[in-house]
């Protein structure tokens, strides 16, 4: 391993959230590491997300990059709006128009909240902090990591080339981890919930009528097995998913292509045959969304998965902790990973006298657990309780009780 004068040399496998963001606290304390990701390029892909105070927002100011954040995020969309599933609107933080809404006076008024942020935005904004496209090496897939007799590791991908002398080999490569193989045999299981993502976009120009009825953040309803969340995207795009549980196989028993070029035109019949009992602007907000569908099948690690730990190998983000959407913990899991593991890899080069690289990743891991373990389960908890009949009906009074005047 590194000697306790030297700085670890780090590999990091995915440019995702997690990824990108342990790199970007790495490079503010000049700690040496490459990047390594399937792809040929960022991804574009997902939706909004809310960063919390003390997960998301703190590792963007620990990385140095709170001010591009405030740029591109989205205080205005911090609001909820809860609707039964005969449409009946249950809460709705939306306040109107921007004139009405009191000016903010300091940054924490604007971002003391769960600003939103596109996901696309987000990973521009850690892929700059890392360094830019350029410090990833793109289009590698793993194949193997090998232990060296020095107590370093070698990568070898599928390519043909290999990669040599990494203290610590660090897997931010999501919910199918090849890292994750060196540590558990624990694959992923499905959820019970599958999901149809449906977009329009540019609605404020083609669809004004879903601009007003999603609102400025998210529009939420839940019954029994099933529910419908509406997104809006600072690209002007509201993204709704129609989520039911079903087995695992439903899509491909469903007998229809979602992801084919076509897919739009059995939107229809899917929203008659499984939410045709909605109250009418719930399934308007469906019909009218084809610009683009996405067929999801959801899957999650358990909660309070760990494995047991190995000299120079961790984890972070999904890879560590995959869950569903349901609690929107996910990439501030993920972010709040990459800032403790940046702070026990930045121990072991910085103060050597207090233990080594092995012991630092021991310490990130031993708090890694129980924090993955909250997260895992008050997500699960959410499912059950969001996908049930009286959803919507009980976050609305959960929403009541925490904004009641005390």
């Amino acid at each position: 391993m590194a000697s306790p004068t030297s700085k670890p040399t780090v590999a990091i496998l995915g440019a995702g959230p997690a990824g990108l963001t342990l790199a970007s606290l790495l490079r503010v304390q000049s700690i040496p590491y490459t990047i390594f990701d399937l792809s040929s390029a960022i991804s574009t892909a997902g939706g909004t997300l809310d960063l919390h105070p003390a997960a998301g927002q703190a590792a963007l100011r620990a990385a140095n990059l709170w001010t591009p954040f405030t740029k591109h995020a989205r205080p205005e969309s911090d609001v909820m709006k809860i609707v039964s599933p005969a449409g009946v609107v249950l809460w709705d933080e939306n306040k109107g128009a921007a004139d009405e809404q009191p000016a903010a006076e300091t940054e924490d008024d604007l971002f003391g909240g769960r600003p939103e942020i596109d996901r696309s935005a987000l990973l521009s904004i850690l892929l700059e902090g890392a360094g830019g496209a350029d410090a990833v090496t793109w289009n590698k897939k793993l194949l193997e990591v090998i232990p060296a007799a020095n107590g370093t590791h070698t990568l070898r991908f599928a390519d043909g080339t290999v990669s040599e002398s990494f203290d610590l080999v660090v897997g931010a490569d999501g919910a199918w981890s090849k890292v994750r193989n060196i540590l558990s045999a624990t694959k992923p299981h499905y959820s019970g919930i599958s999901s149809l993502e449906l977009w329009s976009l540019d609605v404020a120009n083609r669809n004004p009528w879903l601009a007003a009825y999603a609102g400025a953040g998210n529009c939420f309803t839940f019954d029994a097995d099933c529910a419908i969340q509406a997104q809006r995207n600072g690209d002007g795009s509201v993204r709704t998913y129609a989520s039911l549980r079903v087995p695992e196989t439903f899509f491909a028993d469903y007998g229809v292509d979602f992801t084919a070029p076509d897919a739009a035109k059995h939107v229809p019949a899917y929203v008659e045959k499984y939410f045709g009992n909605v109250g009418d602007d719930l399934k308007k907000m469906l019909l009218s969304s084809t610009d683009k569908v996405i067929p999801r099948t959801l899957y999650h690690l358990p909660p309070g998965f760990s494995w047991e730990g190995k000299p120079g190998v961790t984890l972070l983000g999904d890879a560590a902790h995959v869950m569903t959407p349901f609690a929107g913990v996910g990439v501030n899991a993920a972010m709040l990973d990459a800032l403790e593991l940046s702070k026990a890899i930045v121990a072991a080069a910085q103060e050597p006298e207090k233990g080594g690289l092995v012991e630092a990743i021991q310490g990130y891991e031993k708090e890694l657990f129980p924090r993955g373990e909250k997260y895992a389960r008050k997500t699960l908890k959410n499912l059950d309780g969001h996908f049930r009949k009286g959803g919507s009906e009980d976050i609305a009074a959960m929403m009541r009780m925490v904004h009641a005047p005390h």
